[in-house]
């Protein structure tokens, strides 16, 4: 393991290699911390990068993962409709005690339990996607199907399609 990254980002790869992915993840010298500043760093599409946001479920007070492709708008009330419950917007104590981690680096894995995830269908186009490592400028490459995989998540639609 690489001992100089931060210890947010080693506790994300000990959760990469414990779950059996030979992904490392890498600091950048500039922030990661939103979907287009990643992949101007990464020399990838803004559609490549796995945003990770945190909703708060409002029947059971319950955090919520939802992991869309970069440049998608999250509907909210298409998530709604899936959990069966409203959600609302997480502050930021709300998602570090949910995630381990601070907004900008949320990662996909290594939260302290499990939370439910939905996965944007949209992400299954790649053959790899960048995830959040665990600070702004941590960040690491997966098959999106792995993705799927690492955080029992569920492939979903949850951003709202627009002509144009």
């Amino acid at each position: 393991m690489n001992d100089t990254l931060p210890k947010s980002a080693r506790k994300v790869q000990a959760a990469l290699e414990a779950a059996g992915l030979a992904a490392q993840v890498t600091e950048l010298p500039q922030s990661a911390r939103t979907a287009v500043d990643a992949a101007n760093a990464l020399g990838c599409t803004v559609a490549q990068i796995a945003k990770s946001l945190v909703f708060r479920c409002a029947s059971d007070g319950s955090a919520v993962l939802v992991i869309a492709s970069g440049p998608n708008r999250v509907d909210e009330g298409l998530i709604a409709a899936r959990l069966g419950s409203a959600i609302g917007k997480a502050d930021a104590d709300f998602v570090r005690a949910a995630t381990g981690f601070a907004i900008g680096g949320v990662p996909p894995l290594a939260h302290p339990a499990p939370l439910r995830t939905l996965i944007d269908a949209d992400l299954l186009a790649f053959e790899r996607v960048w995830a959040a490592a665990g600070t702004p400028n941590a960040v690491f490459p997966l098959d999106p199907r792995e993705l799927v995989r690492i955080t029992g998540g569920e492939v979903a639609a949850v951003t709202a399609k627009t002509d144009g």
